[in-house]
């Protein structure tokens, strides 16, 4: 059977995009066990999609016991209700298999990954002081979006001179803001662009230069969402809550790569949890964003480990 618990873990520090700012992270926790077995798994519902913490859980309390990975893609839409569902199935599929949950489906053993940090949309003091203290990791992702972003951006390059960067705008730009920004994301270094434009109104792309690469967020879920984005963007972010889980994120990871797209593998606010299966994905990709446990002041117990070498896959008593 299935069960949903609503929990909170307290952010290190308030996290502010330009849709608006949290100081936790509010995340529901899945278990389905079988047999005196127990899988889990854990989704961060998003209202910008129009999901709470309560629906999540209600959608799970109404799913069949003998649910599987194989019909799981009828009885719940893509999101996170389905992502962490989907979730706990591959973990009480390792456990009860007495392996890991890698080498249960063929997938090649995990190494660590390079993450980006982030850093929270703010004044561009505080955006400088933020890359200065960071500036020894070898990838800053850049919270934007807003129509004085110049300043924020020069900012931060003062700060962290040396690291990689990329930007995300949280749908938060115009097209006529977008191109007056990009030769300057090209001139200080920025590698990416994270979703420049609303998801409903970004055919501008098509027809604007992209000297820098441009990564649909918000604009891609699933495998569904491909062919429109051909044209418009050089690259996806797939995130599990978006997908549905590691299962379809698996399978639009090898489409989106076919179709010719870079790949990015990023995450919602989080604990090692939610991580852990993303981790998977991760792996030969061009991009990582997996950093939800570093904004975290309080973790799970047993959570992923994260060096220099970047995160690195989860023990078989957090996941999988």
């Amino acid at each position: 059977m299935f069960a949903a618990q609503i929990e909170s873990f307290p952010l290190a520090q308030a996290f502010t995009i330009s849709r608006g700012s949290r100081t936790e992270a509010r995340v529901v926790t899945v278990r389905v066990t079988r047999g005196g077995v127990t899988g889990w798994g854990e989704c961060v519902p998003y209202a910008r999609y129009g999901e709470t913490a309560e629906g999540v859980a209600q959608a799970i309390a109404a799913l069949p016991p003998n649910a599987t990975l194989a019909n799981l893609p009828d009885l719940l839409p893509p999101g996170a209700t389905r992502n962490a569902a989907d979730c706990a199935l591959w973990d009480l599929a390792a456990k009860q298999a007495g392996a890991r949950a890698w080498t249960l489906w063929g997938l090649p053993e995990p190494a660590p990954v390079v993450t980006a940090y982030t850093l929270s949309l703010d004044a561009p003091e505080t955006m400088e002081a933020q890359a200065r203290a960071h500036a020894h990791r070898p990838l800053l992702k850049i919270k934007l979006g807003t129509e004085s972003d110049m300043p924020r951006l020069e900012a931060v390059r003062r700060g962290a001179p040396r690291a990689r960067l990329i930007v995300d705008a949280n749908e938060g730009w115009t097209p006529d803001l977008y191109a007056a920004l990009a030769p300057h994301l090209l001139r200080l270094g920025v590698e990416l662009v994270e979703q420049p434009l609303p998801a409903g109104a970004d055919e501008a792309l098509a027809h604007m230069p992209r000297p820098v690469p441009v990564c649909a967020d918000e604009s891609c879920h699933d495998r569904a969402s491909l062919p429109r984005l051909r044209g418009l963007y050089d690259a996806v972010n797939i995130k599990l809550d978006k997908t549905g889980g590691l299962t379809e994120a698996l399978a639009l990871r090898e489409k989106a790569r076919a179709m010719g797209f870079r790949i990015m593998v990023g995450c919602m606010v989080g604990t090692s949890l939610a991580m852990a299966p993303a981790v998977l994905v991760a792996q030969g990709c061009d991009l990582a964003d997996l950093d939800g446990p570093l904004l975290l002041a309080q973790d799970r117990p047993r959570p992923l480990g994260y060096s220099e070498a970047g995160v690195h896959p989860p023990t078989a008593e957090l996941w999988g």
